[in-house]
């Protein structure tokens, strides 16, 4: 698949939903069938995710066709970003999922915008590296039971952990479901649809 941009630069990715595991070594046998699952039912709806952003400019990218703010590279950039603070949390870093503070909330609602300045390329650039590294992180640590408590937030339970296998099935929930979004977008643009 080849990604175009505004710029007349191109992206090409081999990904497609049947070769997610196509890394060598990368095989149930060697990781254990979960996290075979786990890396293919990713890979799957990453390529969603991308398909609904194949052969369009900047602009078109920018673009907010439906009655939401969304558009297709925000919802690209959000992904990564979510995805990003989620494997973050798993190791332990900084910059995982926060609080309800202001400044994390205007962050996350600007993770959801193009801003000007921005390509398409580039976030798509970002993703597959974002996505490289939750990969390698699923098939390299210890233990998916390892848990660490939430941080306090009205959305989470008081006092509430999650295990690396939990953050993992929400990092898919939410690609998953923000797949649905970026496809109806694509179809309000020109009629192109992921799938059917």
């Amino acid at each position: 698949m080849t990604d175009t941009t505004s710029h007349g630069q191109s992206a090409t990715t081999t990904v497609s939903p049947h070769n997610a595991l196509g890394t060598p070594g990368l095989d149930a046998a060697t990781i254990g069938q979960e996290r075979a699952d786990l890396l293919e039912t990713l890979a799957t709806q990453r390529f969603f995710l991308r398909r609904t952003v194949h052969g369009l400019t900047d602009d078109q990218a920018r673009l907010t066709p439906t009655a939401s703010q969304l558009c297709l590279g925000g919802l690209i950039k959000h992904v990564t970003h979510g995805e990003q603070q989620w494997t973050n949390f798993i190791l332990g870093l900084p910059g995982g999922p926060t609080g309800e503070t202001s400044d994390s909330v205007e962050k996350h609602q600007q993770s959801f915008g193009m801003l000007p300045g921005e390509t398409l390329a580039e976030l798509l650039a970002e993703f597959d590296r974002v996505a490289a590294r939750t990969n390698e992180l699923v098939t390299t640590l210890p233990d998916l039971d390892a848990t660490r408590p939430l941080p306090p937030a009205p959305w989470f339970k008081p006092g509430a952990a999650w295990s690396a296998r939990q953050v993992l099935i929400h990092i898919l929930a939410e690609t998953a479901q923000h797949c649905g979004h970026a496809d109806i977008i694509r179809e309000t643009i020109d009629g192109q649809k992921t799938m059917g």
